[in-house]
């Protein structure tokens, strides 16, 4: 099936699939990111991924950010999740035809932030001292915080434990209907996100922590 062919087909089975590109999920996608663009932050590129559950229809992207010159993998980052599920497709297109609609459109956010490459396991007491209990409250409602997880492995063929800890921030975007209508004011929605997390990266890279250094570079260089 040609390429072509296979995107008429996800449009029709998604309604209008091409549509939300072209006017809702990715313009929240390009308020994200100059938002994080005009916080210095650093996106890597080959971590973001746009998927498509055929079946069910939902729209998720996922993308990291960095503080400038972090090694690679980076001690800090965070990883962002947009969600568009079909039923906010459902609402979007209602709107778009001229009917109403009870409820607006939502993209689902979460903001995990993660604290990777340490030495040691983290004092958990310490690394949640510098998070706050709610996340930006630009979207119209705070994030609510999840409880820390804790992950430790090792190498193959290398004795040394990496460990890391991951703290969640979960919310939504509701479009309301100006925001439907003009698609400008999600800069104003999502534009504070960036600086957000930017501070947030910042204090916990400041935290007295051993990290491992980073992987070998090509040239023995690290």
């Amino acid at each position: 099936m040609s390429t072509r062919r296979l995107t008429q087909g996800l449009s029709t089975a998604n309604g209008s699939l091409a549509a939300v590109f072209d006017h809702v999920f990715l313009q929240a996608i390009g308020a994200l990111r100059r938002s994080m663009e005009g916080a210095l932050l650093e996106r890597h590129g080959f971590e973001e991924r746009l998927q498509i559950d055929i079946l069910l229809g939902d729209l998720s992207w996922e993308t990291s950010y960095t503080l400038p010159g972090e090694g690679v993998p980076p001690r800090v980052q965070a990883e962002i999740a947009f969600d568009w599920p079909t039923w906010s497709q459902t609402a979007y297109r209602s709107w778009s035809m001229g009917e109403g609609v009870d409820d607006p459109p939502e993209i689902d956010v979460e903001i995990a932030l993660r604290v990777q490459r340490m030495a040691a396991a983290p004092e958990l007491a310490t690394v949640l001292a510098v998070l706050p209990e709610n996340g930006p409250t630009g979207l119209g409602e705070s994030m609510e915080r999840s409880g820390p997880s804790v992950e430790q492995h090792t190498e193959a063929g290398d004795d040394v434990a990496h460990f890391a800890l991951e703290v969640s921030y979960a919310g939504v975007v509701r479009f309301e209907e100006d925001v439907l209508e003009d698609n400008s004011r999600l800069d104003r929605l999502l534009g504070g996100l960036g600086g957000w997390v930017a501070s947030t990266l910042v204090r916990l890279a400041d935290l007295d922590i051993a990290f491992l250094p980073p992987e070998m570079e090509e040239g023995g260089r690290r």
